[in-house]
């Protein structure tokens, strides 16, 4: 039985005015913790990530909201890249360190997610945001 989920991923900072979509997810089954709604998001994303390369697209094309959100983050590039598959085991290790780090919140509708064991509160027309932060130095 698949289960569907709807996520909005985005950094802090500006976003020029632009609403951030909520994404269609389906899942295997319904994240019952933080951990596991994590765990279940970062092995879909190495799935895709790896399926990506198998695509036989050499080329992709970039609409101009692809190409001005890149040169926001300083590099404009196709997504082409070669070597081995990343693997779902150091990803989900990495995602969970980063949670606990504090490099991304988890919000599902308005309220923050903080604990990795806590429960995930379901209820109808629910959409979750992921938010990277960016560091800043100097």
């Amino acid at each position: 039985m698949s289960f569907t989920i709807y996520v909005r991923m985005k950094k802090a900072g500006r976003q020029k005015g632009r609403g951030i979509q909520a994404v269609p997810l389906i899942l295997e089954e319904k994240p019952k913790t933080v951990r596991e709604l994590v765990t279940y998001l970062t092995r879909l994303g190495v799935k895709e990530y790896n399926g990506r390369k198998d695509e036989g697209q050499v080329l992709s094309f970039l609409t101009k909201e692809e190409i001005e959100d890149q040169a926001e983050r300083g590099k404009i590039s196709f997504g082409l890249r070669g070597g081995k598959d990343a693997s779902e085991e150091d990803a989900v290790e990495n995602a969970i360190q980063c949670f606990e780090d504090g490099i991304y919140r988890v919000f599902a509708g308005e309220e923050e997610l903080t604990g990795l064991e806590d429960a995930v509160p379901w209820k109808e027309d629910l959409v979750f945001t992921l938010i990277r932060l960016t560091m800043l130095s100097g």
